[in-house]
């Protein structure tokens, strides 16, 4: 039985930049959010980026020269700031136009794309931040409601067909390709879709880390509709 109570438990909001990076995760609390309402046309934004491929990463020297209407100025000005304010904070963002991931088709048994539902893993302590300005955003799932897939007898035993080694070597080759950053949601589970205009932070996992990571994914994307994602 999922306990919808688990969502307000894993969840901290907050009302500014300031408070997002200075709160701690602590207990099930593993995401937190500044929500926001924001002004602007960032489709505008969108339509106006030359696209690259599946994925277009919009560099601030880009943003600053594309032609906007007023609303589209403003879209801007909101982008460049959260820019500056990660930046300043000492994360590295990235800011993506994206048609659509590319799907793993390697192992049928177990994909690791985006897709599905995964954490983020590094070796120092750092945090996921990210923020979906247009089209579908990313959702998240409190980890009462998930299974980590390497430990679904059924699947552990395919993904040790492909396994070609020593017993001893099994839990490293499952991280090597990243199969233990996977998980598959209970019956019943609620994904949380993290809105449009929101900027959140997601504990990772690394070493130092007291809570446990979140578990989150990214959208399908509606036919037609691009996304604009910051993200680091």
């Amino acid at each position: 039985m999922i306990d919808i109570s688990d969502a307000e438990r894993q969840i901290r909001c907050v009302t500014s930049f300031r408070e997002l990076v200075g709160a701690s995760f602590g207990g099930e609390t593993n995401a937190i959010c500044w929500a926001r309402e924001l002004g602007g046309d960032f489709s505008e934004i969108v339509k106006n980026v030359e696209l690259r491929g599946n994925i277009t990463v919009v560099e601030r020297e880009e943003l600053c020269g594309l032609r906007l209407s007023e609303q589209g100025q403003v879209a801007r000005e909101i982008l460049l700031a959260d820019l500056e304010l990660l930046k300043a904070h000492g994360a590295s963002p990235v800011l993506n136009v994206i048609s659509h991931y590319d799907r793993d088709d390697a192992c049928p048994v177990l994909p690791t794309d985006v897709y599905s539902f995964h954490v983020d893993r590094s070796p120092i302590p750092t945090d996921t931040f990210l923020c979906t300005y247009y089209g579908e955003a990313s959702e998240i799932l409190p980890n009462s409601q998930a299974k980590k897939k390497v430990l679904i007898p059924e699947i552990r035993d395919e993904l040790g067909e492909l396994y070609d080694g020593a017993d001893e070597g099994f839990e490293s080759f499952l991280s090597e390709h990243f199969f233990d950053l996977h998980y598959q949601a209970q019956p019943g589970a609620r994904p949380i879709g993290l809105g449009v205009g929101n900027l959140w932070r997601l504990a990772i996992d690394h070493p130092e880390s007291r809570v446990l990571p979140c578990i989150h994914r990214a959208p399908l994307e509606k036919p037609g509709q691009k996304r604009l994602l910051l993200i680091c």
